[in-house]
């Protein structure tokens, strides 16, 4: 009973130090996503995100077995999922990862990777508020499983390699416009004429 009284005191007094720093930065900076964070809000950000993680999913254990077919299904994933606002790499360095407030983190450096197995997997499974993080489980066993591989995956982020990247940039999600791009780049490398535009409909009583 102790040891919860003392847990909840320090998440309170966590709390409220979070608001603290939330509000003056907003006095000072306003509501704008584009700065950073302050370290004092960082800081207090990951407290409370450590706080609010149940030690049992703190500990808890990959079942996956980290294969090279685990490694593929992450990368894949991932790939489709995730490297629009995480970047291919796990730098967050694309133009949502950007504007996020918080920015989206790089998950190759230590805040990341010094995390648990089983914290990285309560991120994914249930998100982070106040944050762009959604949460991604479904409560099935294949989302289950999906989450855990991709904590594999996050695992080996720094080792990727140029050939993983160009694997994943070829599965990276396409816009209609690079569609367009990408089949007009296959017609002139096979030397294939561009479609032509239909001619233009001509009145019956219009001269040419």
């Amino acid at each position: 009973m102790k040891a919860f009284i003392r847990a909840l005191a320090l998440l309170l007094a966590t709390t409220g130090i979070a608001a603290g720093v939330a509000a003056y930065s907003i006095a000072q900076r306003g509501l704008s996503t584009r700065t950073e964070p302050t370290a004092a809000e960082a800081l207090a950000a990951r407290s409370m995100r450590r706080l609010a993680t149940p030690a049992s999913a703190r500990s808890a254990k990959n079942p996956v077995e980290p294969t090279d077919a685990v490694f593929t299904e992450g990368l894949e994933h991932f790939a489709d999922h995730c490297a629009v606002c995480h970047a291919n790499n796990g730098s967050g360095d694309t133009e949502i990862g950007r504007g996020l407030y918080p920015r989206a983190p790089d998950m190759r450096a230590a805040p990341t990777q010094q995390l648990t197995d089983g914290e990285i997997f309560s991120i994914i499974e249930n998100g982070v508020r106040l944050t762009g993080m959604p949460a991604w489980g479904n409560g099935t066993p294949d989302g289950t499983r999906a989450s855990w591989t991709l904590v594999h995956f996050i695992r080996r982020l720094p080792k990727l390699t140029d050939e993983d990247l160009a694997r994943m940039e070829a599965l990276n999600p396409r816009t209609a416009e690079q569609w367009r791009e990408d089949e007009e780049a296959r017609r002139f490398l096979a030397g294939e004429a561009a479609p032509t535009s239909p001619a233009p409909h001509m009145h019956p009583g219009s001269k040419k």
